[in-house]
Formats: structure tokens, sequence, C-alpha cells
């Protein structure tokens, strides 16, 4: 596990305003920029400051993966990219030599903190798959990918503001935060 604390303009804050950070920064940059998935990480990058490529790498996990808006939430996959940062099993964890039982036990340890994410979206939305989630949204699910179904959503999304896609980002950038306190791989 990395240990980190936040970034030095945030540790002043308690718990309770860290984590309405966290929703609050989640909110605004999904409202500004899209995609779920990266969304989710930038603003827990700016409060926690680890590496760009992250943030960057995060992009097409957006809409259900590769904005096919069939598979996993963007905030779940966005949000356990950054889970595993903390907690995820190190490169020497792995062997393309021999099968090492501590290697694979490793995978388990690992993912706890991403089934905490996943179990919190589950209890608040009922799913993880984004089209679903589109459907308790916005009452249908929408094709980004298509242009007149992108303005469709766009206008959806604009008339349910703030209840939209925007909430669940900040939910997921708060849930995240919530687990690396709880977890200890943050300190205040």
């Amino acid at each position: 596990m990395i240990k980190a604390k936040v970034r030095k303009e945030y540790r002043g804050l308690s718990r309770q305003e860290l984590l309405d950070k966290a929703y609050e920064l989640g909110v605004n940059y999904h409202k500004n920029s899209s995609s779920c998935s990266q969304t989710t990480v930038a603003a827990l990058h700016a409060l926690l400051g680890f590496d760009d490529v992250i943030v960057k790498a995060t992009t097409s996990l957006a809409g259900g993966s590769a904005m096919q808006f069939l598979g996993t939430c963007g905030t779940l996959t966005g949000g356990i990219v950054v889970l595993d940062y903390y907690f995820g099993r190190p490169l020497e964890n792995l062997s393309d030599k021999e099968r090492i039982q501590a290697n694979l036990d490793a995978i388990g340890l690992a993912s706890e903190a991403p089934m905490l994410l996943a179990d919190k979206l589950v209890k608040e939305y009922g799913t993880i798959i984004c089209a679903q989630i589109q459907r308790q949204l916005y009452g249908r699910f929408y094709c980004a990918t298509d242009p007149d179904e992108a303005r469709k959503i766009e206008e959806k999304q604009a008339l349910l503001a703030p209840k939209n896609c925007d909430l669940i980002v900040g939910n997921a950038a708060r849930w995240v935060m919530e687990i690396l306190l709880d977890k200890g791989a943050i300190e205040l």
C-alpha cells in the first residue's frame, strides 16, 4: 500500500470537509469537462497529487468503457484505477516464470478496496452498469457516440442538473476518498 498525504493546500480540512471537497470537485470537473472516469480521477488528483499520467490513462474508460455505454460505469472504473494506485498488486508480485501463491493472494487483498466502491454504487444506484444508470436518471439509454443522441443526452442532463452524471462523479470521488482514508492510505 502506498501511504500519502493530501496536497498541502487541503491539509487543514477536516475529514468531512475533505469528503465534501472531493464531491464538489467531482461534480465540477464532470460538468465542465465530461468523461466520468477521467473526472472522477481528476477530482482525486486535485486533492492528492498523484502522477498526472493516471488522469490521462482513464480518459476512455468513460461511457461504459470506450464510449460504448454498455459496460461498467466510468466512475467505478476511474475510481478503481485510483484505488489500485494505492492498494494494487505491485509488479514485483507478478511472475512469468513460476506460480507463487503469495503473488496470487495479493490479488484478493488488492481487490478489497475496489469491491467497497462497487458495493457503494450498487447500494446507491442498484447497478454498476452505465446504461442501467442512464435509464434510472434519464428514463432511457442514450448512445452518445451518435450525434443526435449526444445532443439529446446533453439536453436531458442540463434539464435534470444537478441530478445527473455530475452527481454520480461527485459521489464516486467522495467514496474513493472515504475508502482511502478508512484504509489508512491517506492522512489528513
